[in-house]
This record gives structure tokens, C-alpha cells and sequence, in this order.
């Protein structure tokens, strides 16, 4: 089955509803919408699993241990796992507004 998303349309929810930002769940993978607006900040997490964000539009600032890189429209990032040593931190912040999709790949014994 086919299914097209209109990634551009889509409605997102504030990052405390992030949840309801999932558009498509499989075992293998995860899709969520995320936007932040002008001014904009989603909090350190950790996370589990890969996660490829594609900026759909604006910019970000992405902080990830203590690297830190501006993605813009158009470009992608990938972040490796967060483990035990590595922790992994990921943060984001932008001063005009993103909306990008994070694809969360999930590592062996962990889910998405």
C-alpha cells in the first residue's frame, strides 16, 4: 500500500505533545513532524535510536554532545545513538522558525 504525506501541510504540536507529531510507525522506523517556531527550542534528550533529521524549511541550530551544526532547508543530519559512554545529547534551537521531519531508526533491542 501507498501512502503519500504532505510534509509542508501537516499540523505539529508543540514539543510536550510530541507524540502526536508520529505520522507513520513501523517496527523498523519512525516519523515524526517537528517544528519550532521563531525563537524556537526542543530541550536535551536522549535518544536510542538513529535519528535523520531533514529540514523541510528554515534553519536549526542542532547541539549533539558538544558539536554543534546549522542545518538549513534542504539538508539532513544524521545522530548516532545515545549509549551508556557516549550519552549523546541531542538539542535544537532556531531563531526563525523549522519544520523538518526526524526519522528514528531504532538499534538492536530497542524499540522507536
Amino acid at each position: 500500500m501507498l501512502k503519500v504525506f504532505d510534509l509542508k501541510t501537516m499540523t505539529s504540536y508543540p514539543y510536550e505533545e510530541r507524540d502526536k507529531n508520529v505520522f507513520f510507525k513501523a517496527k523498523e522506523f519512525k516519523m515524526r513532524i517537528i517544528e519550532l517556531p521563531a525563537g524556537g527550542v526542543m530541550p536535551e534528550c536522549k535518544m536510542l535510536s538513529y535519528v535523520i533529521f531533514y529540514v523541510i524549511s528554515g534553519n536549526a541550530e542542532v547541539k549533539v554532545n558538544k558539536e554543534q551544526v546549522k542545518v538549513k532547508e534542504g539538508q539532513c543530519l544524521i545522530v548516532e545513538p545515545a549509549t551508556p559512554v557516549t550519552c549523546t545529547p541531542i538539542s535544537m534551537k532556531t531563531d526563525k522558525g523549522v519544520l523538518m521531519i526526524g526519522i528514528q531508526i531504532p538499534t538492536e533491542g530497542n524499540n522507536v
